[in-house]
């Protein structure tokens, strides 16, 4: 063979060993995706999608394909977007049905903010999936961060936390440090809030966050408020609480702990340690034995610190156990009003006596609850009609309950008129668990916060730090009218004696529910200033 055929065949040989190499190197580094854009990473679908992929969670797919629908719809009128941010797969059937109230309350909160003519920018609506426990938020942080940069996408405000985690509290830290407002609709840990000090100093631990949700430590305050006018003064309280680490749990036990008793002394706090927020682990041995230590010590109310699995779990236990005749109260906090979708048929029964009476009731503090204001007007017109021969002013009306009473019934005209268009959102929103609604004062807030930001012409798009300029805005005058409560929001972004709505699970009651509206608990102990003006700190 002539040389220069040799040296010809050696090099295209090495040629195609190094086009193979790098064939094989493009296979193997190609990451595996669900769809485009979406990385598939342990199982789980990661990423920021607009156009109606469903994370492989077949409950939200029609109120996926309704959000995309809507992004179509205004795609051609000044727009910005918003990232709606929390986990969107579970193998659990309730955490799936929660996922699709959220989403709900998304899409309508979105319909709402979208309405009307001349008042730009509109919401553009995507949804970011973290994963489990928010353990990929980082990747899906660095695309929000592009979004934000970006002339196409103009990200603009991130909302949607559900679970207050040290991964949650990162994914906050890391968006407000580049200045993209994040507005928390449902986390209630402590520490992921800017602290207010007494003088009115604010720690801008993240600046550009607002919540439109009491702190565990203010709902706790609530319910201690609440109950300190019904009574509590016999009972023996107790609490339990979980010592896995978790922002939740520890703030809700440290909220627990700083209410001051005025019953006889009850036991030492007893606690407990679960594997996961969504794994039993143990806990169910571990509750009989506390059970059984409950028994002796005679407590009538127990604070419970702890999420919803366990929660379920240890009311079973305290109902199983049983003591002489005992009923037993269980305190908890908002997580808890997801815990009527976890129970059964079965489980109501076990926490009946055998003359149908309920050995253990749940009370807890919901953000929300769709028989609030009603039932709250009903209880001041009484009152009014016993004291006054006369009917009331508009002036005199109870303007914390009728303007909240208000924007509840535009949210259901708005779910009947999204019923109307033949426009599906899976199923019809469950108002009593309180995620459709919270999530949905959340899209309006944004979008008011929008508006108010915009300046120029319809060309013009408000800046990341305009918006967040907004939070502290949003009270007195621009109040927003929630369907949870009027939202005013401190110069911290923290809404001020935000009410929440006291509900019991009672399994005592007829029906499917056994879920009733108690009452209204407010941190300070009285409800809001008319206009939702802020009074000072030291007044």
């Amino acid at each position: 063979m002539p040389r220069w055929k040799k040296i010809l065949y050696a090099v295209l040989g090495v040629a195609a060993v190094v086009a193979l190499g790098l064939t094989i190197g493009y296979l193997v580094q190609k990451p595996d995706t669900c769809t485009d854009g979406i990385e598939r990473i342990g199982g789980e679908c990661i990423g920021v999608d607009g156009a109606a992929y469903d994370f492989g969670t077949p409950e939200i797919a029609d109120v996926a394909r309704a959000i995309s629908r809507e992004n179509e719809r205004i795609d051609d009128q000044p727009h910005v977007t918003v990232a709606m941010m929390l986990p969107l797969q579970s193998d659990r059937a309730a955490l799936r049905r929660q996922m699709r109230s959220d989403l709900q309350g998304a899409y309508l909160g979105q319909r709402q903010a979208n309405e009307g003519e001349g008042e730009p920018p509109k919401i553009r609506l995507v949804l970011a999936n973290p994963g489990r426990n928010y353990e990929h938020q980082k990747r899906v942080v660095d695309t929000l961060l592009r979004m934000a940069d970006s002339p196409k996408d103009r990200l603009r405000a991130v909302t949607g936390f559900n679970l207050s985690l040290d991964t949650t509290e990162a994914a906050v830290k890391r968006l407000t440090q580049h200045k993209i407002p994040v507005l928390g609709s449902r986390i209630t840990g402590d520490r992921i809030a800017n602290e207010e000090a007494a003088d009115g100093i604010v720690q801008q631990r993240f600046p550009g966050l607002a919540r439109i949700i009491p702190t565990n430590h203010d709902a706790a305050r609530a319910l201690a408020n609440f109950n300190g006018d019904r009574g509590r003064e016999n009972l023996r309280t107790v609490l339990v609480y979980d010592k896995r680490p978790d922002r939740y749990n520890e703030s809700l036990a440290k909220a627990f702990s700083g209410i001051e008793e005025e019953g006889p002394v009850g036991p030492a706090p007893m606690p407990f340690e679960s594997p996961a927020i969504d794994e039993a682990g143990s806990t169910g041995n571990q509750f009989t034995q506390l059970a059984n230590n409950l028994c002796d010590s005679r407590a009538d109310m127990i604070y419970f610190a702890g999420r919803t699995l366990h929660l379920r779990i240890f009311a079973l236990k305290l109902a199983q156990v049983g003591c002489e005749d005992r009923h037993y109260t269980i305190v908890s906090g908002s997580d808890a009003a997801s815990l009527r979708q976890d129970m059964s048929e079965k489980d109501w029964a076990r926490l009946r006596g055998e003359d149908g009476r309920a050995k253990v009731t749940v009370q807890y503090a919901a953000p929300a609850h769709p028989d609030a204001w009603r039932t709250e007007l009903a209880r001041w017109n009484k009152e009014w009609d016993a004291a006054r021969d006369r009917e009331p002013t508009e002036e005199e009306l109870p303007q914390y309950l009728t303007e909240p009473q208000a924007a509840l019934n535009t949210l259901m005209n708005r779910i009947e008129t999204t019923r109307g268009d033949g426009t599906s959102l899976g199923s019809t929103p469950n108002l009593e668990d309180s995620r459709t609604m919270l999530v949905y004062d959340g899209l309006i807030s944004i979008g008011k916060a929008l508006r108010q930001a915009q300046s120029g012409g319809t060309a013009a798009v408000p800046s990341r730090e305009d918006v967040g300029r907004q939070w502290s805005l949003l009270q007195s005058r621009h109040r927003v009218q929630g369907t949870s409560g009027l939202i005013c929001l401190t110069s911290g972004g923290n809404p001020y004696d935000k009410p929440v709505a006291v509900v019991e699970l009672d399994p005592g009651l007829k029906g499917p529910g056994k879920l009733r509206f108690v009452g209204l608990g407010w941190p300070t102990g009285r409800e809001q200033p008319k206009n939702c003006v802020i009074p000072s700190s030291t007044s």
